[in-house]
């Protein structure tokens, strides 16, 4: 069995390539370096590529900063210290115009090719729900088009869009990665890192990534400019 994982080198797409390698998927990752701020996670992908032994790794490079729109790839300041409450009241500045639409669309044509009858995808919707592309009724609907705009789902050879961290919280996700024995210390998760690479410790990720070792009852192994 094949699969494709999108692989950014954060935490829950690392978990999420681990537990399709723990269900005997042979892993096909694919990383898309856009012009993120955080570009950090493109190195760290790389690495844990190589501790999961992917078949095959392809970075991609994509110029979403053309586009714009977004904290990550723009100049707008990545927002900090922020509460839970203020992060649940709209979609927030960090998202990435139909980034997840961009990304997955890659895949399903990387999946094509390679003949994979999965796509593995970090989606999260109980830390994440401000992104409307991480939400089962976008994955629900990608799938049905998936099926409609290839060659494969014309022929009947379906490829499953797999979100396996999807209602799981933080806390959850973290302790499943630690049964997999995830090297947590290679992921990356900050938004807006020092130049030396060092989590910043205040933006939206890094605040829900500490909350969610924190509820899982761990020490993170990564540290943190504040």
């Amino acid at each position: 069995m094949k699969a494709v994982v999108l692989a950014s080198g954060g935490l829950d797409s690392t978990v999420t390539a681990a537990l399709a390698r723990a269900e005997g998927f042979a892993l096909y990752l694919l990383t898309l370096h856009y012009g993120q701020r955080h570009a950090l996670e493109v190195e760290r992908a790389r690495q844990i590529g190589r501790w999961l032994n992917a078949h095959e790794h392809l970075v991609l490079p994509l110029d979403l900063q053309a586009i714009g729109g977004s904290a990550l790839t723009g100049n707008i300041p990545v927002p900090k210290d922020r509460s839970v409450t203020e992060r649940e009241k709209e979609i927030p500045v960090t998202y990435v115009p139909a980034r997840n639409i961009i990304f997955l669309s890659l895949a399903l044509a990387y999946a094509e090719v390679r003949e994979a009858s999965a796509i593995f995808f970090g989606a999260n919707i109980r830390d994440y729900s401000g992104y409307p592309d991480c939400r089962p009724e976008f994955l629900q609907a990608f799938t049905a088009m998936a099926q409609l705009g290839t060659k494969m789902g014309v022929e009947g050879e379906n490829v499953t869009i797999r979100a396996p961290l999807l209602f799981m919280t933080k806390g959850e996700i973290i302790q499943k990665g630690q049964s997999l024995n995830v090297p947590f210390e290679l992921t990356h998760s900050c938004y807006d890192p020092t130049s030396t690479g060092v989590a910043c410790g205040r933006c939206d990720s890094c605040l829900i990534r500490k909350a969610g070792f924190k509820e899982a009852g761990l020490t993170d192994p990564i540290p943190y400019a504040i």
